[in-house]
């Protein structure tokens, strides 16, 4: 199965690409959209749009483990981050790709056992998870492997992506 984890962002957009086989999870890709902030948002979505449907034609996912909006400290930021995660929702629901969403809590929860970890303690179950020496420095994509191991992780999805 091949997991697409996605952490959504209209400055960024972390993503990885997770192949589950048997016990082991493998790292496939995994990287970022960086929008230009000089650009208007529409652009900034635009892009992203483009290259998200450009990653699903590359990778061709089985599942998309997206990371679910629950509770922002800076107002400001809130919307453009609604307005980004609903073009890569829409752009996954075009391609059919079934969509699981996770909260930061459930991410942490998931992954640790503690939904209180902090990013450290994350970065350590992800790298112990995912057997890969070096990690990436960018932590929206390290994010975003967590939000793909939530999927593979959590027993209550098997199953579920029949019945979606």
């Amino acid at each position: 199965m091949r997991i697409l984890g996605i952490d959504p962002g209209l400055a960024i957009v972390g993503w990885s690409v997770i192949d589950i086989s048997g016990n082991e999870n493998i790292l496939e890709a995994s990287g970022s959209v960086q929008t230009d902030k000089t650009r208007t948002d529409s652009q900034r979505l635009l892009e992203i749009e483009t290259d998200m449907q450009t990653i699903l034609d590359i990778y061709k996912p089985d599942i998309a483990s997206i990371e679910k909006l629950f509770y922002f400290k800076n107002q400001k930021t809130v919307i453009p981050v609604a307005e980004a995660r609903g073009v890569i929702l829409s752009v996954l629901e075009k391609n059919s790709v079934p969509i699981f969403e996770y909260t930061p809590i459930e991410v942490k929860q998931i992954i640790t056992g503690y939904g209180r970890a902090t990013k450290d303690e994350v970065a350590k179950i992800v790298q112990m998870s995912i057997k890969y020496k070096k990690l990436p420095k960018l932590d929206d994509t390290l994010d975003s492997i967590a939000i793909a191991l939530c999927y593979s992780r959590n027993n209550m999805n098997i199953g579920e992506i029949n019945g979606r």
